[in-house]
């Protein structure tokens, strides 16, 4: 019981450092880079060969990634008697193995000669770690139904409701006036503010359980 409440805790401070960080080193990083725009590139191209900063923020998407590796395992010992449990943990998990190591790992360099590159790697695996994310909030008003916390559904589905929006208005080829697709950078980083701030509600509620079980 001890051992689950040290990765309970250390879990819990690794959301924290891996949501905050990640704002942090994409916005120190962009300052760095001359002529990048937070408005209108993607976070990925910071860690693009091109990128003067490629290197470090290669090497934190790796780092963020395994504490969201190691958040999902608190979540899941936090409320391990839960429903559905299982399966949000391996969301939390696989999203930062996708958009975390998959990034880190590999580079956003489109190679057009290639028939397999980092550039597509670098896609699936970001794909895959965006859908687990999207899919967390229906799955966590299983884990903790509203009967529990009234709020937590109510958040839930503004938060998949925006980042469905967000992720559309991202993914948005058909603009005639080249607004939409012009703010990219926008877009990413509204998605990535909404999966965030539920990802830090949900972690307040781990650090609750965790603080009553040592009560």
């Amino acid at each position: 019981m001890t051992a689950n409440r040290s990765v309970i805790a250390s879990g819990a401070a690794a959301c924290i450092i891996a949501c905050t960080g990640d704002f942090a080193f994409t916005f120190i990083g962009g300052s760095y880079y001359p002529g990048y725009s937070q408005i209108h590139d993607t976070m990925s191209s910071l860690g693009a060969t091109a990128s003067p900063v490629s290197g470090i923020l290669s090497l934190w998407w790796v780092v963020m990634g395994l504490l969201f590796v190691l958040y999902a395992m608190a979540i899941y010992y936090a409320f391990a008697s839960r429903p559905f449990i299982k399966v949000a943990a391996a969301l939390i998990m696989l999203y930062g193995l996708g958009e975390g190591l998959g990034s880190g790992l590999f580079k956003a360099d489109p190679a057009a000669e290639a028939i397999i590159s980092s550039y597509l790697f670098h896609n699936i695996l970001g794909g895959v770690g965006i859908i687990s994310i999207l899919i967390l909030p229906l799955i966590m008003k299983k884990v903790i139904p509203g009967n529990e916390n009234m709020f937590l559904p109510v958040l839930s589905n503004i938060v998949f409701a925006a980042a469905i929006i967000f992720i559309t208005l991202f993914l948005s080829r058909f603009d005639a006036f080249g607004i939409i697709t012009d703010l990219k950078g926008l877009w990413q980083r509204l998605l990535v503010a909404d999966i965030y701030i539920y990802l830090l509600f949900v972690d307040g509620l781990v650090i609750k359980r965790l603080l009553i079980k040592e009560s």
